[in-house]
């Protein structure tokens, strides 16, 4: 395990370039209504891509990016020590992290970035995307984008370990999409996803209160949950903007987590404020979820928000009641 850490440790940041100008911070939850489809315009993929690619390239150059691979870093070293990976997988794997300055474009994967390269290791990480939005058409979508790519890069997790889904999602988003190498979901699984057993982070920018809820549900064991790494709305964010009734009635999971999760905040810049405000780390120490009350994991109801206000997402609209997926 020390041998992980200080792997992890080792990531080398890059020396920021001159920012761009700062844009109007939103609040969370405001992104759903911004990245609206309406009125798309016609873009070609391939200027999608390109758009990616530069949206990168600006990232990984940022104060923001170094900054948030430290943030990153220290949770993902504390999740690893939990785990008691084997040798052979994911500690392997992240012990195994580099960068090869020798990459060729014309074998780079569409999308990556110059001066790294996409390595396939044996890492046993699966990585799930939620609620990305229009990224062809809206910035703050693009670059949110653009970020998971660099993480599934420095994580070492093929891109076809990463499940990506979002209901406003174009025909042309979806294609750009498996360009890329993601593996896009067909279902609107309102966040039910269990991860069976396999460490999983869930990357969620700026989604809805419901959708948070909805996964801790489908993992609502401190042996499932002891495997979830989320990286979203803060959880204290939440707890201090919802009214503690609103909270317990209508988003019963996350307010029962809250005393057994570990949340380390995003740094905050001006160049990528709007971007990733509010945005944190949660990960679940084994031994704060074994020192809850046993009434906690007793109650296991679905959700159902049938008399929630202002609900923040898109809901499967096949009248089927969802299982936890696999």
């Amino acid at each position: 395990m020390a041998a992980a850490a200080e792997a992890l440790g080792s990531w080398q940041a890059v020396v920021p370039r001159k920012r761009r100008p700062a844009v109007r911070r939103l609040r969370p939850g405001a992104v759903a209504v911004a990245r609206g489809p309406e009125a798309e315009p016609e873009v070609d993929g391939g200027v999608v891509l390109r758009c990616i690619r530069e949206a990168g390239e600006d990232l990984l150059v940022s104060e923001f990016w170094s900054s948030a691979l430290e943030t990153i870093n220290s949770c993902l070293r504390k999740h690893l020590e939990q785990l008691n990976a084997p040798v052979g997988t994911l500690l392997e794997a992240i012990g195994n992290l580099h960068l090869d300055s020798s990459s060729d474009e014309s074998h780079a994967a569409p999308g990556s970035i110059l001066g790294e390269t996409l390595v396939t290791g044996t890492c046993s990480w699966k990585c799930v995307c939620y609620g990305i939005g229009n990224f062809a058409t809206c910035v703050i979508a693009r670059n949110q984008l653009a970020f998971l790519l660099l993480f599934l890069e420095k994580c070492q997790i093929p891109r076809n370990h990463c499940w990506v889904y979002d209901p406003l999602f174009s025909q042309l988003e979806i294609a750009v999409l498996n360009t890329l190498g993601v593996a896009v979901l067909s279902e609107n699984e309102e966040g039910k996803r269990n991860v069976r057993g396999e460490p999983t982070v869930f990357y969620m920018p700026h989604c809805g209160t419901a959708l948070y809820n909805n996964l801790l549900w489908s993992n609502w064991s401190a042996g499932a949950l002891s495997k979830v790494v989320i990286i979203g709305n803060s959880f204290r964010g939440l707890e201090g903007r919802l009214l503690t009734r609103i909270l317990q009635k209508n988003y019963v999971y996350v307010a029962k987590i809250l005393t057994g999760l570990e949340e380390q905040e995003f740094p905050q810049t001006s160049q990528y404020m709007d971007i990733f405000n509010d945005i944190s780390v949660h990960w679940f120490p084994v031994h704060k979820l074994t020192q809850l009350p046993a009434d906690t994991w007793a109650f296991q109801e679905e959700p159902d928000y049938e008399d929630c206000e202002d609900l923040e997402i898109i809901r499967n609209k096949t009248g089927e009641t969802l299982q936890p997926l696999t």
